[in-house]
């Protein structure tokens, strides 16, 4: 049996830089596949407290931030503002 995830908040306007859209691009992958895993509180790679940072701020309606790589190893930055208007995607140097 598959399990679904369960959203845990909403990413608002889905934006992505030319680094970010150019990588998913070279890999074949979509926003929404990491948007996706985001979303539902799969925060990537992420070290442990980052990720406890990111619980919490689940609690306080603060930023969350998740790192993921392409399926060419590029790593991208997924950005939820604090008040959920917007979700970037990013490479960490276009931060």
């Amino acid at each position: 049996m598959i399990k679904e995830k369960k959203v845990k908040f909403t990413a608002g306007q889905i934006c992505a830089t030319p680094g970010a859209l150019e990588a998913m691009n070279l890999s074949e992958q979509s926003p929404m596949e990491f948007v996706g895993r985001h979303v539902t509180g799969d925060w990537g790679d992420v070290c442990e407290d980052d990720a406890k940072v990111n619980e919490e701020s689940l609690e306080h309606g603060l930023r969350l931030l998740s790192s993921y790589r392409t399926n060419e190893g590029v790593k991208l930055w997924v950005i939820t503002e604090a008040d959920r208007s917007a979700t970037t995607i990013l490479l960490p140097e276009e931060y």
